[in-house]
């Protein structure tokens, strides 16, 4: 198991060296005019660097479109990666390790199913949430669990040194308990952090943000993100209305990851005539430590590396049941 799972992980990486905190309250108009263009932020946030999500293999036969984790954007503080996956059967992640940091899977069509091997398994359908912190060790599956194409967003968030090697845990949170809010165009799903004055009530070891929003055409929008937080957006649709952090920016399309530059809020247009736009704004505290990563495994020194993939081969430290388990999708 332990060489078929390398085969598939390991292959495509190379090594990179390198309390809950909620937002405040926002403010959301409608566009009536180009004189209506005002932002109730201090210092808005703008648009510092853009990197288009170009499709790649991944896992057995997967695609996915990876926005941070690729050469023009290796990480974003506390971010290590953001893949759109769409997946079809028999393609998927089988067996795989993680360690270090968490990782949170949110669909957007169909359905997947995780096992692991500390006995949990269930599927996730759309709109619903898995947030995985692997902490010490965890080795599972993630599988399409529907006909067609199942498509979703995975990020990967890191833990500080002090929480890497802490036990597993999971959150999973069903669409209709997914925080909900909506104003003059505007709708959000508060997956973690705070919008329109509702809260997730979804805990963040590393304080975070992860807000889901459909714009109508001609809708605006201002949130308030920490100003200490990184934070980007990542575009899941739009043709060609999408304009952010200032209403003189020519317009994203879909597949395009933003990062933001410092500041206290971020100011969105939706100008298209007839299309929605949809986009989900993530922030995060940095962490301020140093990363480093090989494939699935992610810790702060070379040295705690190499003792990873010890721990993996020998399982031992966080690893004692591969020994002997199996997911169902690797037969």
């Amino acid at each position: 198991m332990i060489a078929i799972a390398q085969r598939l992980l390991f292959n495509s990486y190379t090594p990179i060296t390198q309390t809950r905190t909620t937002t405040t309250t926002n403010c959301i108009r409608k566009i009536m005019s180009a004189s209506d263009q005002s932002s109730c932020f201090n210092r808005p946030r703008l648009t510092v660097k853009k990197v288009l999500a170009k499709p790649q293999r991944e896992g057995d036969g997967a695609v996915v479109r990876r926005s941070i984790g690729r050469p023009e954007l290796k990480s974003l503080d506390p971010f290590l990666l953001l893949d759109e996956f769409a997946v079809s059967s028999p393609a998927g992640f089988p067996d795989h390790p993680h360690r270090g940091f968490e990782t949170v899977t949110y669909m957007l069509q169909g359905a997947f199913t995780h096992q692991d091997f500390a006995g949990h398994r269930g599927t996730i359908h759309t709109g619903d949430v898995q947030w995985m912190t692997a902490g010490r060790g965890i080795i599972h599956s993630e599988m399409p669990a529907g006909e067609g194409i199942q498509k979703g967003l995975q990020l990967w968030i890191n833990l500080a040194s002090k929480d890497k090697m802490i036990e597993p845990r999971y959150q999973e949170l069903l669409s209709e308990d997914i925080a909900k809010a909506k104003k003059d165009g505007v709708e959000v799903r508060i997956i973690a952090g705070e919008a329109m004055g509702v809260e997730s009530p979804v805990y963040t070891r590393t304080p975070t943000m992860y807000l889901d929003f459909t714009l109508r055409p001609g809708a605006q929008l201002h949130q308030s993100i920490p100003e200490s937080w990184n934070a980007f957006v990542y575009i899941i649709e739009g043709e060609d209305g999408g304009v952010f952090g200032s209403f003189n920016s020519s317009p994203v399309m879909a597949h395009h990851v933003l990062v933001l530059s410092p500041g206290d809020g971020l100011s969105v247009w939706n100008k298209s005539s007839s299309k929605p736009l949809r986009f989900v704004l993530i922030g995060g505290q940095p962490l301020n430590e140093p990363v480093v990563q090989y494939g699935p495994f992610v810790m702060n020194t070379q040295a705690e590396i190499e003792q990873t993939f010890l721990d993996y081969q020998y399982c031992k430290n966080g690893f004692e049941n591969a020994k002997q388990w199996r997911s169902q999708s690797m037969g």
